[in-house]
């Protein structure tokens, strides 16, 4: 055996670079979809590149950035062997924040760290990302794909993205807008979007033992099926609104719920009363509750209970907020008002129960 042969090489290592190219040949289609007239070149550069001169219409054009991944939603995936849609939940993760403050996503990019690179499973991924570049309004401008074996099995995987959007600073959205009467409009959520799956998984799964392929009659559909259910991806629904009427502030419903989230834009001295009986949360929170003895505190601040996104508006805006929502296939309802805070500590109250 010649020394050149007996070597040491990155496939000896299991790094597999031939599958990686293929994996960026497999992609190439899918993230031609995503773009927009200022993303200048095209995928294979090692940066990503966007004409800033376009935001030359804006006055005093503010950038707004964010991150984010999916959690442990990824090892519903892993299992189920259906890769695509956690693309899409990556997307909506990261342009919903940035929507919060009013910000128009305009570029992301992905970041995919694997045990092993199986090209189909690589492109699927995003393919995904792409779809919900789309479905958002923005471009996907490049990424990376990172193959660590030892750190990860084989079919092990992540993902991460990050954002980039532009508002006008004048435009900014948040709590120094919000004002005593102001209304609370909740939107509705496509399921578990992608926060809380470690409770999910512990309950479902290590407490009560059900498997991905039981048939649930409440969901007319498998649970694997429904915990895979995508995030729902609300910009430009929101962008919408804020063109057709007042807006003063947004709440992304991610991790830590509706209450906490909805408390960070609710300013010092004033209190959010968010009203349980305005909507009836789908029935994977009420499996997620029964099957774990989860008390309602424990569900509410780990679940989203229904709602993905929150807006609040003035009450004179409400009537045409909710005909923009609704002419955009959104569920929406109002849910709650703006007060003054008085003695109580919190920022946000929930009341009553939730409609049957």
């Amino acid at each position: 055996m010649s020394a050149e042969s007996s070597g040491a090489s990155y496939a000896a290592a299991g790094v597999d670079i031939e599958a990686g190219d293929r994996a960026v040949d497999l992609m190439k289609e899918w993230v031609k979809k995503a773009t927009r007239p200022e993303v200048v070149g095209g995928l294979g550069g090692f940066a990503g590149l966007f004409d800033a001169s376009a935001l030359k219409r804006y006055e005093r054009p503010l950038l707004a950035s964010a991150t984010d991944g999916v959690g442990t939603k990824v090892d519903i995936a892993r299992k189920m062997g259906v890769y695509d849609s956690i693309g899409h939940d990556l997307v909506g993760m990261v342009v919903d924040d940035l929507v919060v403050c009013g910000a128009e996503p305009l570029f992301m990019t992905d970041y995919i760290c694997v045990g092993k690179v199986y090209p189909e499973r690589v492109a699927a991924i995003v393919k995904g990302i792409a779809e919900g570049c789309v479905l958002a309004g923005c471009a996907l401008v490049g990424g990376e794909t990172a193959e660590h074996p030892g750190l990860l099995g084989a079919d092990e995987f992540d993902v991460a993205g990050a954002g980039t959007g532009v508002v006008e600073a004048d435009r900014v959205l948040g709590a120094d807008r919000i004002r005593t009467g102001d209304a609370v409009i909740a939107m509705a959520s496509s399921g578990l979007h992608s926060n809380g799956y470690s409770l999910v998984r512990h309950v479902l799964f290590d407490r009560a033992g059900m498997a991905l392929d039981r048939e649930v009659p409440e969901f007319g559909r498998t649970l694997g099926e429904e915990l895979l259910e995508p995030t729902k991806i609300y910009s430009l629904d929101c962008l919408a609104l804020t063109r057709t009427t007042e807006v003063h502030a947004f709440s992304h419903i991610t991790g830590g719920g509706l209450a906490n989230n909805l408390a960070r834009v609710i300013p010092d001295g004033l209190h959010a009363t968010v009203d349980r009986t305005t909507w009836t949360p789908g029935p994977v929170f009420d499996l997620v509750g029964a099957a774990g003895s989860v008390a309602r505190p424990e569900l509410e601040k780990t679940l989203n209970m229904g709602v993905g996104m929150m807006a609040v508006v003035p009450q004179g805006s409400v009537e045409a907020a909710l005909t923009t929502l609704a002419d955009r296939g959104v569920d929406a309802w109002v849910s709650g008002e703006i007060t003054d805070r008085g003695d109580r500590a919190e920022a946000v109250t929930l009341t009553g129960d939730y409609a049957s």
